[in-house]
């Protein structure tokens, strides 16, 4: 990884991208620090010294732009939500279906203008929630109709920013603009978290050997757990194919063994993301209309705490395994979603068998997809199940006394796994640039 970074800032090209994209990064990150007009930040300090499970959950995700009440404090959410929506939209209405599988190009951009158009209506929505959920906490300076409007709109612009950000980044700089932006939100925590392992050894002052022993405790875990995603996320299941002497021009190509590569989770982290804001949409939803809905209790209350459980202790032990349940069939249930999405196996196989392939022991055509299929639908199995757990069992650990974990399963997949597609980005565009200049 270290030689890889190295070569690219040795190459002007790829350096400059490089340049681009961390400029991008610090202006998201300065952004951040950006309060929206009309907050009283004093009256802030004190709300959100104690935040709730959903602000907490927010506040993650924006790299602590919540708490701070800044412009960006909506982080990508909006969009992530437009994209599910859509995604669904697009298996029942049979347009945007032939957009998504048949339209290439012009296709994909018309679905990425419709999911900003959406993210735009979205962010409205959920900025007016935000303001109407905090208006009684005296956090703004007053509750007029223009201090709503200054308030809402800026939350609007900075959700648009953050999308022009993540464009900017996949168009003309490196990785996937919107998994950067989630990865910078996530690590910007890391300081805090040293700070509390820190204090679970020394937080009175004095040398504390429980303490140590749960931060070391912590410490393999989490290295336990890195390298496990590592491991799972680049493994992949190599499927054989071997093509037949063709001519091609006025040429005869030789026979030719290869395989097709098959990632044991091919949806990557993003049934993670999408589990995740489809369950704590809910909890938005209610606390917009009811903004004391956590000290209540009843029916509302009820869906509310069961919402909010993936992330907080506080709901107790009974609403985080309904959760845990819930969030695992979703989990599964959007890897396949997006696994299908993304690789469809008549496609794969009427391509190999219009290029002269075939897949040892298997007869080209329809039980070439049969046995695809199969393969495709045991690695979903195992992926999502995968994902399900690396995503509950820390939800579970926040139950033994005396552990706060600052980084869940969840954060870990998300970083790991947008640290090594940027890699592989990284390297691609190396690869690119050396065959380019073989070429010149």
């Amino acid at each position: 990884m270290f030689k890889t970074i190295k070569n690219a800032l040795k190459t002007p090209d790829v350096r400059k991208k490089l340049l681009y994209t961390l400029l991008l990064i610090v202006i998201f990150r300065l952004g951040c620090y950006i309060t929206v007009p009309g907050v009283d930040t004093f009256a802030l300090s004190e709300a959100f010294g104690e935040a709730n499970g959903m602000a907490s959950l927010i506040d993650l995700i924006s790299g602590g732009a919540f708490s701070r009440f800044s412009i960006f404090a909506m982080s990508i959410s909006p969009y992530i939500t437009a994209s599910i929506v859509l995604q669904l939209l697009s298996m029942v209405i049979p347009a945007l279906e032939r957009l998504t599988k048949e339209g290439g190009e012009e296709g994909r951009r018309k679905i990425n203008k419709y999911t900003k158009i959406l993210t735009v209506f979205l962010a409205l929505i959920e900025g007016l929630g935000i303001y109407l959920s905090y208006s009684s906490s005296g956090i703004f300076i007053d509750t007029s109709f223009m201090t709503g409007f200054t308030v809402v709109i800026s939350l609007m612009a900075g959700t648009a920013l953050l999308m022009w950000l993540g464009d900017e980044i996949t168009n003309k700089g490196i990785g996937n603009g919107i998994s950067i932006i989630i990865f910078i939100g996530i690590i910007a925590g890391l300081p805090g978290a040293i700070t509390d392992i820190w204090y679970l050894i020394m937080g009175t002052g004095v040398f504390n050997t429980t303490g140590l022993l749960i931060a070391l405790a912590i410490i393999i875990g989490a290295i336990i757990l890195v390298a496990a995603v590592v491991f799972v996320q680049q493994a992949e299941r190599r499927v054989p194919v071997q093509y037949s002497k063709r001519v091609v021009g006025r040429r005869m190509v030789g026979a030719q063994n290869t395989h097709i590569p098959l990632k044991l989770v091919m949806a990557g982290v993003m049934p993670i993301i999408f589990a995740s804001s489809f369950l704590t949409f809910p909890a938005m939803i209610i606390q917009m209309f009811i903004p004391d809905i956590a000290s209540q209790t009843g029916f509302w209350a009820t869906i509310y705490n069961f919402s909010i459980a993936s992330s907080t202790s506080q709901v107790g032990l009974g609403y985080t395994i309904a959760n845990a349940l819930v969030y695992l069939l979703l989990i599964v249930g959007f890897t396949f979603f997006y696994t299908y999405a993304t690789f469809n196996p008549a496609e794969v196989s009427n391509n190999i068998k219009k290029n002269g392939g075939f897949i040892p022991g298997i007869r080209a055509g329809k039980p070439t997809t049969d046995y695809l299929s199969s393969i495709i639908s045991k690695l979903t199995w195992f992926g999502g199940l995968y994902l399900a757990i690396i995503a509950i069992l820390p939800m579970l650990v926040r139950f033994i006394p005396n552990i706060n974990l600052a980084f869940g399963g969840t954060s870990i997949l998300i970083v790991v796994g947008v640290a090594l597609e940027t890699i592989q980005q990284l390297e691609s565009q190396l690869v690119m640039r050396h065959y380019k200049g073989f070429l010149e």
